[in-house]
């Protein structure tokens, strides 16, 4: 990609039409066909811009392959199943998984399926699970009918947002125009009438529209079609006010307008409004609770003692620093900041989440 190609396209688009959403802000930067950030490399691990959980552990990924096994016995153990995961990434995740579904679901078959639009990491993903055949998809509207099992691990963070700033006049969209060459946020001068939320003048609100379109979406076939889905991000489990719009590279957050295309952009996940619209479309809810709690009641830290009883002293400190980040509290670790919430068919009980 030529340096600031996409930020040139924006410029002149909004030159040409006016300000635009943040919404539509980052589905650009995100996934324009050719300069869009996950359509032109691998951002993951130490030589991209960030790290996922599986990337730091294949506990991860393994203590979720336990999961769908309960999941799947709790379902009555079906012989077929679909598995889907949205936003695979290289594929780690669902490899370590059904490393663990080997052992502990014997004998069943899952169909795996992959929602992915990034050409870069199907690749990987091709090469991490080619043994399990997946069939790859640009939307859930092309998946399979039937019950499924789904798996969504940083997947809801970068889905576009819309941001509202409350004003004296109301709340007024907050959009990304143009300062002179430069990208810059503004505010649209009407007011927005369908937030009526009550708080100070200044205060900014993030609503997550097309997290909460395929939240419904989802939940709507798994309480008709039977199924649960697994969802972790980092986040927030009860409403609040606040910018949480950031762009990551290298590790280290950047300006969000700074280089279009060339960042990640992600926001913190509002679990209680994707509860409340899985809810209201008849599924049955589960959690959200703190990453740490999920992964030790899934048995974290026998796992790691079993890793660690067949390992070096190097390894031994590898597996517990990875243990620790996994679950730490503080801001080195992930184990509060990132949630995990369940979304199921009514009745179907989901280990570790009540």
């Amino acid at each position: 990609m030529s340096e600031g190609a996409l930020q040139a396209e924006i410029a002149g688009l909004i030159r040409e039409t006016g300000p635009i959403g943040i919404d539509r802000y980052m589905a650009l930067c995100l996934a324009h066909p050719v300069h869009g950030y996950y359509r032109t490399r691998d951002p993951l691990g130490p030589r991209g811009d960030f790290t996922t959980a599986p990337e730091i552990s294949q506990m991860f990924g393994e203590l979720i392959g336990v999961w769908i096994a309960l999941v799947r016995e709790a379902m009555g153990a079906p012989a077929r199943l679909n598995l889907i995961e949205l936003g695979p990434g290289r594929g780690t995740l669902m490899s370590d998984a059904l490393r663990a579904l080997g052992s502990a679901a014997r004998g069943a078959r899952f169909d795996l399926h992959l929602v992915e639009t990034s050409p870069t990491l199907q690749a990987a993903q091709g090469a991490a699970l080619r043994a399990h055949a997946p069939t790859w998809h640009a939307d859930i509207e092309t998946l399979p009918e039937g019950p499924a099992i789904v798996v969504a691990n940083e997947f809801f963070d970068c889905l576009p947002v819309r941001q509202f700033q409350r004003t004296a006049s109301g709340w007024c969209e907050r959009v990304v125009g143009l300062d002179g060459d430069r990208l810059a946020f503004g505010l649209a001068p009407e007011s927005a009438t369908e937030i009526t939320a009550s708080a100070p003048e200044g205060v900014l609100m993030t609503v997550p529209g097309a997290g909460l379109d395929l939240m419904r979406r989802l939940a709507r076939r798994l309480a008709t079609q039977g199924g649960a889905l697994l969802a972790i991000d980092y986040g927030h489990a009860r409403p609040g006010f606040g910018d949480t719009l950031q762009a990551l590279a290298r590790h280290a957050f950047v300006d969000p307008l700074a280089d279009p295309g060339g960042a990640d952009l992600t926001a913190h996940v509002d679990f209680s409004a994707l509860g409340r619209a899985a809810s209201a479309e008849g599924a049955a809810l589960h959690g959200p609770i703190d990453q740490r709690d999920f992964l030790c009641a899934m048995g974290l830290d026998a796992r790691a003692e079993r890793l660690k009883a067949k390992a070096d002293a190097a390894q031994a400190a590898a597996i517990d620093a990875a243990r620790a980040r996994l679950t730490d509290p503080g801001r080195r670790g992930m184990g509060s900041l990132f949630k995990v919430m369940g979304v199921a068919a009514p009745g179907l009980p989901l280990p570790a989440l009540g």
